[in-house]
């Protein structure tokens, strides 16, 4: 699995594909929270959606990276669809980590703000929900779940929009939701655990379901 997934990151680098979801992220986070002097807790919201956004991006390219004849190579070479389908997921989740690093510290350099360990805690449970939500996104939007590309691209902005917009919807509206009506990280470490929890369990049903329907179509 690591050489699997090695090899997915490796196609995604010299694809240079990844490239508009890092500036996207950066780009938002930068904005979103320069010269900020408020609470920590808005900021981790800002960066989330950043996260959200780019998270679904990288799946949706890793996911759609190889044809359907190279996907097939590339399947019996793996060993099966459900290797393949866990190799994406964890080669996007991967490539969401230094965006979460990203993602802590920039906010630190443009803004002004003096984090303690909650803080920082809270930020990295915060963007991984977010990175898992987004990877749910993508998986459920890309080949072969969706085989049109502009499909895929409608299907994914339509779910972003409910899971982000929909009052009280977990786990990304109701994490935004309290991140910004809170100002103490220490209050909302242990309830954002749990929508990450929530979050890695639909990033779960959503391998399964992308594997199913890779074993019915391919």
């Amino acid at each position: 699995m690591t050489a699997l997934v090695r090899y997915r990151l490796t196609t995604l680098l010299l694809s240079q594909r990844y490239l508009a979801p890092l500036l996207l992220f950066t780009a938002l986070v930068t904005v979103l929270t320069s010269n900020d002097t408020g609470p920590l807790t808005a900021t981790h919201a800002a960066a989330g959606l950043a996260m959200l956004l780019a998270a679904t991006w990288l799946t949706t390219t890793l996911a759609g990276l190889d044809d359907p004849p190279h996907r097939a190579v590339l399947t019996a070479a793996t060993g099966g669809h459900r290797r393949l389908v866990t190799g994406t997921v964890l080669a996007a989740l991967t490539a969401c980590l230094p965006l979460t690093a990203l993602g802590l510290v920039l906010p630190l350099l443009v803004g002004s703000h003096s984090p303690t360990g909650a803080d920082l805690l809270l930020g990295a449970e915060a963007q991984l929900t977010c990175a898992c939500t987004g990877a749910t996104v993508g998986l459920l939007t890309a080949r072969p779940v969706v085989r049109r590309q502009g499909h895929g691209l409608l299907l994914a902005l339509a779910l972003l929009l409910v899971l982000t917009l929909g009052k009280g919807l977990p786990p990304v509206n109701l994490l935004l939701t309290r991140l910004s009506g809170h100002h103490r990280s220490a209050d909302l470490v242990g309830s954002t655990a749990l929508l990450l929890a929530l979050a890695v369990a639909l990033l779960g049903a959503a391998a399964v379901a992308a594997h199913a329907v890779a074993v019915r179509r391919d």
